[in-house]
């Protein structure tokens, strides 16, 4: 009897959450770059923060530049496929199973906060980070969301070199941001170079494991390094929950 009693209590907590959660469900715009880890949105990343969304009862809408990939990349051989060419929104449709929209129908006004997954189209489709370096330019829509989004005080969250964004926009800001960890010759952070990057844009870059996240509560941006780091799955899926949750953290209610 005590285990049934039990049970009835956890269903009804569990209704109660549930019902609640979904009258205050928040908005969460999702930017996408495209599909594949070289030449668009890492797809682990975007996973891990759409399944986090949707368990946290956010309702999700996903955005993408409608414009050309920079170039296509066979993944099988880790190398540019010759003559051919794709579609940003396109190809990000495949991530969010045919919901999207273009980013030129994103503003403050309709998502309670947004999220940039990271991946090598977050510094080719919408920046060039990946060939100018800190001298790199954002996409002009980009750019537009993230100055909206920062002026009307809601959360911005991005994960792996998507942070890079936020510094070269927010960076006057003073925004503090996270893109890993420096060098330390054990090749599990290939990327460190982005830190020197990042504070030559104006950025404030703290340290942080594949685990962690920084929150940046002035600016309302939250950031964690997902596959700046070469982890393992779970590890970047874990990661990156933790700056979702953090994000939902932030919403007004």
């Amino acid at each position: 009897m005590l285990g049934l009693a039990r049970t009835a209590a956890r269903n009804l907590t569990h209704r109660w959450f549930s019902t609640n959660t979904s009258l205050q469900a928040p908005t969460v715009a999702v930017v996408l770059s495209g599909s594949g880890v070289y030449d668009g949105s890492e797809v682990h990343e975007a996973s891990a923060a759409l399944v986090s969304l949707t368990r946290a009862g956010a309702d999700v809408v996903c955005y993408a530049p409608d414009a050309p990939q920079m170039h296509v990349i066979d993944h099988s051989k880790g190398a540019p496929s010759e003559n051919e060419t794709r579609n940003v929104l396109a190809e990000s449709a495949r991530i969010s199973r045919g919901n999207m929209k273009p980013i030129t129908e994103l503003t403050s006004g309709v998502a309670d906060a947004v999220i940039f997954p990271g991946g090598f189209g977050a510094a080719k489709n919408l920046s060039d980070f990946a060939v100018k370096g800190g001298d790199m330019t954002v996409i002009p829509e980009v750019e537009r969301v993230l100055k909206d989004f920062h002026g009307a005080k809601k959360p911005i969250g991005l994960c792996c070199i998507a942070p890079m964004l936020a510094a070269k926009v927010l960076g006057g800001s003073g925004v503090t941001i996270t893109l890993g960890k420096s060098d330390d010759g054990s090749g599990k952070w290939p990327y460190a170079g982005s830190l020197e990057a990042a504070k030559g844009l104006g950025a404030n870059v703290i340290e942080q494991g594949v685990d962690e996240v920084t929150i940046d509560q002035a600016n309302q941006v939250v950031t964690t390094p997902a596959f700046m780091y070469e982890g393992k799955f779970h590890e970047i899926h874990d990661g990156v929950a933790k700056m979702v949750n953090a994000v939902l953290g932030l919403v007004k209610s």
